[in-house]
This record gives C-alpha cells, structure tokens and sequence, in this order.
C-alpha cells in the first residue's frame, strides 16, 4: 500500500486543500498520516478540524511514497522551518514525490528543492518562488519531475488527482 504524509499548520490550513486531495488519495487505496507541528487538534481556514497523527519532526521520507504540504495562511510556519526544509530536502534525495500548496511550495523553494524547477504557488507568493530560481508558471497545477505544486483551493481537487496518478500509474 503506498503512504503519504500530508502536512499542515496547527492552525489556519485551507480545509480544502487538505480534505480534499486526502479523500481522493484514501478512495484510491493510499493511506494518508496528517502531521503538524503537535498532536493537538488543528483548524482550518474555514473552521474544519483534524487531530494530526504525527509530529512533523517525527517524519521520515523514508516511510512516505509522498510527502505534501498543505497550504493555507497558517502554512508559512513551515517557509524557514529547517525540520520541513531538511524533509523536503530529503524526499528529493530519495526520489518521493513531493508536493505542495498555495502558499506551501515556498517552503519548498526556501529548501532549495525548486530550483530549475517549474512550479506553481499562490499568486501573491510567486516573486519567492522565482527569486529562489523556479520557473514560476500561473497555471493550477504543475508537475515537474517528482515535485508537484498546486496555486490554491480551487486547484485542491486537481492537485489530489495529479498526486493519485502519480503514485499509482508506474
């Protein structure tokens, strides 16, 4: 069975952003852990709840075929977190796939992992992406090697199917 990590702020996630690509990857048979920075029940944007499963800290690539960040206000704690850099950093290495959305791909750039890369982010973010070296495109999702990024809540849906295929077409 493929795994996946889905990480989120302990407060201020976008509920879309994470509710849904996690039921499109747990219909498909892929088991999904939520992780945060604590184990105590976070909230979204929009008032939806979740109880994380794991600590971020606790997370190894290893133990994932995905690693994703979930986006949301909340989501720039993570932008120069070294535990999230050195994870992100880390599933590269190792040839996961990693993903990322909204505002969370600039945790990905501030790792140094986009660079070269075409990605996509929140619009409002997209000078951080190119000022680390992206190649900033203004399209919903973004596929680029193993890094998948998504641009915000309305592309939630897409980047849970992009995700999906990826893991699961050989």
């Amino acid at each position: 069975m493929k795994r996946a990590a889905m990480i989120i702020a302990p407060e201020k996630f976008r509920d879309e952003e994470l509710f849904e690509p996690k039921e499109i990857l747990e219909k498909a048979g892929i088991s999904v852990t939520v992780a945060s920075t604590g184990l105590s029940p976070a909230r979204g944007v929009k008032g939806g709840t979740i109880t994380p499963q794991a600590r971020i800290t606790e997370l190894k690539a290893d133990d994932y075929d995905a690693v994703i960040f979930v986006g949301g206000g909340g989501a720039s704690i993570y932008w120069d977190n070294p535990v999230a850099h050195a994870l992100a950093g880390d599933a590269v290495k190792k040839g996961k796939l990693l993903a990322a959305i909204c505002i969370a791909p600039v945790t990905l750039a501030r790792a140094g992992v986009l660079t070269g890369r075409r990605a996509t982010v929140w619009p409002s973010e997209a000078e951080q992406l190119s000022a680390a070296g992206a190649h900033y495109t203004a399209q919903p999702v973004v596929k680029d090697g193993n890094i998948i990024t998504g641009s915000g809540p309305n592309a939630a849906a897409e980047f849970g199917e992009e995700i999906k295929k990826a893991l699961l077409v050989p």
